[in-house]
């Protein structure tokens, strides 16, 4: 019995004897991971701080000068912003809506494509004042400010509805120092399509 005792512990030593160098062997191989990792970490780190001391931002931290973005190889690339390029418009269509109720009045360039628009409801006039001549002279005189940054100078008038507002508002486009091309009455004449609607009784 003794010396079975004996041989079992003789085992047990052996077996603890040879776990601790496994272990250490481990050990050593997670310890030179490590070591690479955190070399290229120290790497990336440095190239960050490189990149944001080059690229810092003036004034606020909300609006950078230029951006910083990784790329796929893990080096840091400068993005360019791309800059907003204010187009000139030399020639345009002025289209005016009179109706007995408002005044529209839009401004487009030759493709159709708006460049302002204003009303005399969205210029606040209420009621029976937003068809009087003057809230049509207000409307030009807003879409004229909106425009000046595109630089238009000719315009083609095209005119719709019988407002008292429409004579107003091409007389104001003229007075403002536009050339204006053309004046081209677009209203719609009915030949005995629909049913007229009834007489209002005032």
């Amino acid at each position: 019995m003794a010396e079975k005792e004996q041989a079992k512990d003789t085992t047990t030593e052996e077996k603890k004897e040879k776990t601790p160098k496994a272990s250490a062997s481990k050990k050593k191989t997670v310890l030179k991971i490590t070591e690479s990792e955190k070399k290229t970490g120290e790497k990336e780190a440095k190239e960050a701080k490189e990149a944001i001391a080059e690229f810092k931002m003036e004034g606020s931290l909300e609006m950078p000068v230029k951006t910083v973005a990784k790329n796929t190889s893990g080096k840091f690339i400068q993005k360019q912003k791309k800059r907003k390029v204010r187009r000139q418009v030399q020639k345009g269509q002025a289209y005016i809506k009179a109706t007995y109720n408002n005044t529209l009045v839009t401004l487009a360039d030759m493709h159709g494509n708006v460049l302002a628009w204003s009303s005399s409801g969205y210029l606040g006039f209420k009621g029976a004042k937003k068809a009087t001549t003057y809230a049509a002279g207000q409307v030009v005189l807003d879409v004229t400010e909106k425009v000046q940054k595109y630089g238009l100078k000719n315009l083609d008038v095209y005119v719709k509805g019988v407002g008292s507002g429409r004579e107003a508002a091409v007389r104001t486009l003229a007075q403002k120092g536009f050339n204006l091309n053309m004046i081209k009455d677009r209203t719609p004449i009915p030949h005995n399509g629909c049913r007229p609607r009834k007489p209002r009784r005032v």
